[in-house]
């Protein structure tokens, strides 16, 4: 029986793509998920057309990317997630084409996740703490259970991210950059 083996970036990048759904890499812990559900990839759909016209000209919108947290040194057991939707600087995305390296949490502005009937506990609990320790300092948790809801999360300095409470209908913001999300147009 082969010995359980940690995996850093490196490795988890030289794996390359699993077909029977995505991974992510949990403290060098290689976790698979299934493929979206058709619901789950209409709001990330739905959320990229209402963002992408209030999108200031030095950012990108990039729908379910890698993004290496930058918890752990290069040759320890790495974290990499892989948000439903992020907001990078476009010299990031430009860093990244053609398969030269991943996003890094540092590039990331704003991170999404639609929570998933598996992953409402990863979302709400363990990704919102590893994004918060990763320093992105935008974290935005849609739920689509009636009525689907929006739960923006920003850090607050040493205590990690702040919450406020779930929108439903319209939501209005001016940070990351100024922008109306209507919640109810995402199921």
């Amino acid at each position: 029986m082969p010995v359980p083996h940690l995996f850093t970036v490196a490795e988890y990048v030289a794996l390359g793509e699993i077909e029977s759904g995505y991974a992510e890499l949990q403290e060098g812990h290689l976790l698979m998920s299934p493929s979206p559900a058709v619901d789950h990839n209409i709001a990330s759909g739905e959320l990229l057309l209402q963002l992408a016209p209030h999108l200031p000209p030095d950012f990108r919108l990039v729908q379910d990317i890698d993004v290496n947290l930058e918890l752990a040194e290069p040759e320890q057991p790495g974290f990499v997630r892989r948000p439903d939707l992020v907001v990078v600087r476009r010299d990031a995305v430009r860093r990244v084409k053609g398969g030269k390296g991943l996003l890094r949490a540092s590039d990331v502005v704003l991170a999404v996740e639609i929570v998933s009937p598996g992953s409402r506990r990863t979302d709400y609990m363990i990704k919102r703490a590893e994004y918060a320790d990763a320093g992105i300092p935008n974290y935005w948790i849609i739920d689509l259970d009636p009525p689907v809801s929006l739960v923006v999360c920003h850090l607050a300095g040493e205590f990690g991210y702040q919450d406020a409470a779930a929108v439903t209908g319209e939501f209005t913001t001016t940070i990351p950059f100024p922008l109306t999300v209507h919640v109810d147009r995402l199921d």
